[in-house]
């Protein structure tokens, strides 16, 4: 009785009405924070709308599984080494030859602007080894990692590692619509939502590979894409502050993709053994990410 009870109370109207009045208070705080940002800086416009179609082309990928389409691990890693081709290209061409090119123009010389960057880079890969370090994660295949992870539902520990994925994504986006290349932004805001779309299909066809039913698992897989949005406000915001941080911002951005694609891309699709599918798909993904941005850049 007394535990019947207790599932009572978690689902009172009093309780519905509680947290509904607490949403809406949080949802009119990010307003006026986010109008608060837009007045200071109306590039943050850009950043959430370009965030938000990556985040939308994140949702797009998840309807095949929502449609009851099964690929094969083949497939799937192929789709995570187009993936990481796509980052690693953006992280060549739209954030680190920028951040070079953002520093020579702010009076660096070559060696001070390659320092600049390359300190930034580091610092980026830094903030991403502290993250995974500190929030408890689960991959799909490696499986556990982080403090405490086990006292946690899994559902929530492979949300946290998709964020933890998206996080640097949303970042760039942000950082690049900062600054003044307007049209190199859109290019590498193209890029990540092209790599959004696989990857919003390999986080959904793994959540139901691990037993979550087609439901979860497709709204599971947009709920990843949402981090990038807000992670794109925050970088365009940061880097309206001064235009001296334009360097910094675009090569920790650079550093923290670079560390997602090393630490968690590569070794996911390598692990089951289709190592050369898995590269096929990152040359593949690089030329792609080049072209788009040699044409739209």
């Amino acid at each position: 009785m007394h535990k019947s009870s207790g599932r009572a109370l978690a689902i009172t109207p009093r309780r519905a009405l509680g947290s509904l009045i607490i949403l809406a208070g949080l949802a009119v705080l990010l307003n006026d924070l986010y109008q608060f940002l837009v007045d200071q800086n109306p590039r943050v416009h850009d950043a959430l709308l370009a965030g938000s179609v990556a985040a939308f082309a994140t949702a797009l990928g998840t309807v095949p599984v929502l449609l009851s389409q099964t690929f094969s691990q083949r497939i799937s890693d192929t789709i995570m080494g187009f993936g990481a081709g796509v980052m690693l290209a953006a992280c060549a061409f739209s954030l680190v030859i920028p951040a070079l090119a953002s520093a020579q123009e702010l009076g660096a010389g070559p060696w001070g602007a390659g320092s600049i960057v390359g300190a930034g880079i580091l610092l980026g890969a830094l903030m991403l080894l502290l993250l995974d370090r500190a929030v408890p994660h689960e991959h799909f295949v490696k499986g556990l990692e982080g403090p405490s992870g086990r006292a946690m539902k899994r559902v929530w520990l492979f949300v946290l590692a998709i964020t933890l994925h998206n996080l640097p994504e949303g970042m760039a986006i942000g950082v690049a619509f900062g600054g003044t290349d307007a049209v190199g932004a859109q290019a590498l805001a193209t890029g990540i939502s092209i790599q959004d779309m696989p990857e919003g299909l390999v986080v959904a066809t793994a959540l139901r590979g691990v037993g979550y039913g087609k439901w979860s698992a497709v709204a599971l897989g947009i709920a990843s894409g949402l981090i990038e949005p807000i992670a794109a406000v925050f970088g365009a915001a940061a880097i309206g502050i001064s235009a001296g941080l334009l360097p910094w911002g675009l090569a920790i951005a650079a550093g923290a993709m670079l560390f997602v694609i090393s630490h968690e891309i590569i070794p996911e699709s390598h692990r089951q053994g289709h190592e050369t599918s898995a590269s096929i798909g990152l040359m593949v993904g690089f030329v792609v990410m080049m072209l788009l941005d040699t044409a739209l850049g």
